[in-house]
C-alpha cells in the first residue's frame, strides 16, 4: 500500500479535513501546491547585498540598482527599503514553454515534467506575493505573457491582486509566418496584463488642438466629433430619423447601424434629457455639415428603388431593403415595434436634396472636460499608420501605443552586446511606452523589474529620462541562470550589465555601409550580489558594509560604497541624518556624541551597542537603533 500524508488521521479527522477544504474552496486557479517540491530558494535565511565595485557604473551615490541573484531573495531584501514605494513593476517572466526557459531548483523544467505547470505557477505566485507589497498606493504592475499561458497567469494575478485588474494590452509581436506547426495557425500576438492599486490612473495623452477650427464663432475654436453612436436601429429605435440642413436645403438619412447620438424633439415626451436635442444643435450652428458634398435627387419611386437596389443611392437608404427582416424580428419578439414606425415612408425622399456625406458634431474646446485621450489596450505595430489601419470615428479619441516586434528587441540587443543567444527580448519601444505612460519625469518614480533578463526595462527608463530630463530610477534583478551542468553561466554579468553599460556610455555596430555610432544616455547603477546568511549566525556573519548598504537604501533609496577608513558612516541631508557605528571605540564614541548632542536635525544612530551611547545623549532629536536586530525586524525575522 502506498503511504500518504493522511495515513495517521482517523475517519473523523479525514472528514474534518474535507469539510474544511470544501469550506475554503473558491472560484479561481488551483494547482498542486502540496504535491510539488518547494524551491530551495525559499528559505529562512537573511538576505544581504554585496557591492561589486568593478561592475558598478557611473558616480556614486548610485540611484539605480542591478542585483545579481535569485529574484525571490532580492524581493525579500527589497522589502526592507522599498515597501510601498515602487511606482511601476514591469516583468517578462519565463513563458513555461519547456524549451530551456525556466529554472526550478537548479535545473531547467522540460516539456516532460509532470509538474511543469504547477512549478511555474508556484514560483511566480510566491514572487508576486512579495512584489505586491512593494507597490505604491498609485503603483501598477505590467506582466508580459504569451497566448498559451495568458489564461492561467491572469487567474493567478486575480488571486494575488484581487479586485485590482485594470486591463489587458494586446500587441502584435511579429509580422506572421507560414511555418506554423500546430493547426496551421500563426500566433502573432502576446499580452501585457495590467493590475494596479486604487490610486493609479494612466496619464493618457494630451489632445492635439492644433487642427481646431477657428471660424469666428464667438464660442471659440472647435474640433468635429462623431454625430452618431455605436448603437443600431434595434437598440435605439427613437434615435433613427433624418436631419435637415436649412442653409443648403439638404437632408441626411440616418445610418441604421450607427444611429444619431442626440434625440429629436418629436420623440422626447416624458423623457429626461442630459443633452440638447438635435434641432437645438442645428439651430445654434453646432453641426459641422459636409463641405462640397455630393447631392442626389430622385423624382420617381422607380428611380429611387432602382438606386437602392443597385447600391448607387446613399447607403443609409438601404434600410428599405431590410424592412421585411425587421418585421420578422418584431414578430419573434427580438425587436422593438417602434423600429418600423420610425422608418419614414420611402416617398418621403422623393424630390429632396439628399446628402451623401456624414454630418459631424462641433465640439468646442472650451467645453471639453478632459483634455487628454485615454490609453487603448490595442497596441499598434510601429510600421502601420493609424488612418490606414481602420476607419473609425473614435480612432482619434484614444491613444494607441505603436511599438516594434520582438525582432526589434533581438536586433537591438545584438547591436548593444553582440549577443545572439538571448531569445526574444522585448522591444525597447514596448517597455518604454508603458514606463513613460505611468511615470512622471519630475517625480523620482521607481521602476522595478525582477525578471530583468537582458535589461530592457532599465534601458527603457534611461531612454525616457533622456527624452524629458526625468528623474526616474530603476531596480533590476537578473539571475545568472547557472545550473549544475553550466555553473559558469552568468546572464546578469555578461548580458544585462553589458547592455546597461553600453546604453549609458554609447555603442557602435557594423552595417553594410560602415559603422553606426549611438550616443550614450548617461546614468549610473550599482552592481550588487545577493548573499544568504542564516538567522542563527546573523550576528557573526553579517558584514559592516552589508549593514550600511541596507541602511542607505532604507533611508534614501541610494547607495555609496562603505568607507573602511572612517570611524562611522554618515548619510546627511538638510533635514535629517543617519549614522552607522561599526565599532564603538572611545574615539568613535566621542565623535558621535559630539555630533549627537549638537544637532538640531532628526538623526538616527545605528550601533551594535546602543546602551553605551544612550546614557550620554541628551538631544531630543536623536533616535538609537540596535544592529543587527533592527534590520532583522525590517526584513521580517525570517518568517
Amino acid at each position: 500500500m502506498v503511504k500518504t500524508k493522511y495515513d495517521h488521521l482517523s475517519r473523523e479527522d479525514l472528514l474534518a479535513v474535507l469539510a474544511k477544504r470544501d469550506a475554503e474552496r473558491k472560484l479561481g486557479l488551483v494547482w498542486e501546491r502540496d504535491q510539488i517540491e518547494h524551491e530551495r530558494a525559499l528559505n529562512d535565511d537573511f538576505i544581504a547585498l554585496d557591492l561589486i565595485p568593478d561592475l558598478a557604473i557611473g558616480d556614486n551615490p548610485y540611484q539605480n540598482l542591478l542585483i545579481e541573484g535569485d529574484n525571490f531573495d532580492a524581493l525579500r531584501y527589497l522589502s526592507i527599503a522599498y515597501k510601498g514605494k515602487v511606482k511601476c513593476i514591469c516583468i517578462d517572466p519565463p513563458y513555461n514553454t519547456g524549451n530551456q526557459d525556466f529554472i526550478y531548483n537548479d535545473k531547467y523544467i522540460d516539456k516532460e515534467d509532470a509538474w511543469k505547470h504547477s512549478k511555474w505557477l508556484e514560483s511566480i505566485y510566491r514572487r508576486l506575493k512579495l512584489a505586491k507589497d512593494l507597490l505604491a498606493p498609485d503603483g501598477v504592475i505590467f506582466v508580459c505573457i504569451d497566448d498559451k499561458n495568458q489564461a492561467k497567469l491572469e487567474l493567478l494575478m486575480d488571486q494575488v491582486f484581487p479586485g485590482k485588474r485594470v486591463g489587458t494590452f494586446v500587441w502584435r509581436c511579429r509580422s506572421g509566418a507560414n511555418d506554423a506547426k500546430e493547426w496551421f495557425l500563426s500566433v502573432d500576438h502576446e499580452y501585457v496584463l495590467c493590475y494596479a492599486n486604487k490610486d493609479f490612473s494612466f496619464e493618457g495623452t494630451k489632445k492635439d488642438w492644433s487642427k481646431a477650427i477657428n471660424d469666428g464663432d464667438k464660442r471659440g475654436p472647435w474640433v468635429d466629433g462623431p454625430l452618431n453612436q455605436g448603437k443600431d436601429i434595434r437598440q435605439r429605435a427613437d434615435a433613427f430619423y433624418p436631419i435637415y440642413n436649412p442653409k443648403t436645403d439638404t437632408w441626411y438619412p440616418c445610418d441604421p447601424d450607427t444611429v444619431w447620438r442626440f434625440a429629436t424633439k418629436d420623440r422626447i415626451e416624458g423623457k429626461k434629457l442630459r443633452t440638447k436635442c438635435m434641432e437645438d444643435l442645428i439651430a445654434e450652428n453646432s453641426i459641422s455639415w459636409p463641405e462640397n458634398d455630393t447631392i442626389v435627387t430622385y423624382e420617381t419611386l422607380e428611380e429611387l428603388h432602382e438606386a437602392i437596389h443597385n447600391g448607387t443611392s446613399p447607403k443609409n437608404l438601404g434600410i428599405y431593403e431590410r424592412i421585411d427582416d425587421l418585421k420578422g424580428a418584431i414578430a419573434l419578439g427580438a425587436c422593438d415595434p417602434r423600429v418600423i414606425e420610425n422608418i419614414l415612408p420611402i416617398e418621403f425622399w422623393l424630390h429632396k436634396r439628399i446628402g451623401i456625406g456624414k454630418p459631424r458634431f462641433k465640439r468646442f474646446t472650451k467645453d471639453i472636460k478632459k483634455d487628454r485621450k485615454p490609453v487603448s489596450t490595442w497596441i499598434l505595430p510601429a510600421s502601420v499608420k493609424k488612418p490606414d489601419l481602420v476607419a473609425m470615428d473614435c480612432l482619434d479619441e484614444v491613444e494607441s501605443f505603436q511599438v516594434g516586434f520582438t525582432s526589434e528587441g533581438t536586433s537591438l540587443l545584438t547591436q548593444l552586446v553582440g549577443n545572439k543567444n538571448f531569445n526574444y527580448p522585448k522591444p525597447l519601444s514596448l517597455i518604454k511606452a508603458l514606463v513613460k505612460q505611468v511615470t512622471d519625469a519630475d517625480s523620482s518614480h521607481i521602476v522595478l523589474d525582477f525578471y530583468a533578463g537582458s535589461g530592457t526595462t532599465g534601458h527603457a527608463v534611461m531612454a525616457c529620462n533622456n527624452e524629458d530630463a526625468g528623474d526616474r530610477t530603476y531596480i533590476l534583478v537578473s539571475s545568472t541562470e547557472a545550473t549544475s551542468k553550466n555553473p559558469d553561466k552568468n546572464v546578469c554579468r555578461d548580458i544585462t550589465h553589458k547592455r546597461l553599460r553600453a546604453a549609458i556610455y554609447g555603442y557602435s555596430y557594423r552595417v553594410k555601409k560602415g559603422i553606426i555610432k549611438v550616443d550614450g544616455l548617461g546614468g549610473d547603477f550599482a552592481y550588487l550580489r545577493t548573499r544568504r546568511i542564516p538567522f542563527t549566525k546573523l550576528h557573526i556573519k553579517i558584514q559592516h558594509d552589508q549593514v550600511w548598504y541596507a541602511l542607505q537604501l532604507l533611508h534614501a533609496q541610494e547607495l555609496s560604497p562603505f568607507r573602511k577608513n572612517k570611524p562611522y558612516q554618515l548619510l546627511d541631508s538638510n533635514t535629517a541624518a543617519v549614522i552607522y557605528v561599526p565599532s564603538l571605540t572611545s574615539e568613535t564614541k566621542h565623535a558621535v556624541l559630539e555630533i549627537a548632542n549638537k544637532t538640531r536635525k532628526s538623526t538616527v544612530i545605528y550601533t551594535w551597542q546602543p546602551g553605551v551611547l544612550a546614557q550620554e545623549i541628551y538631544s531630543e532629536h536623536i533616535c538609537i537603533e540596535k544592529i543587527p536586530e533592527y534590520l532583522e525586524v525590517q526584513f521580517g525575522g525570517g518568517k
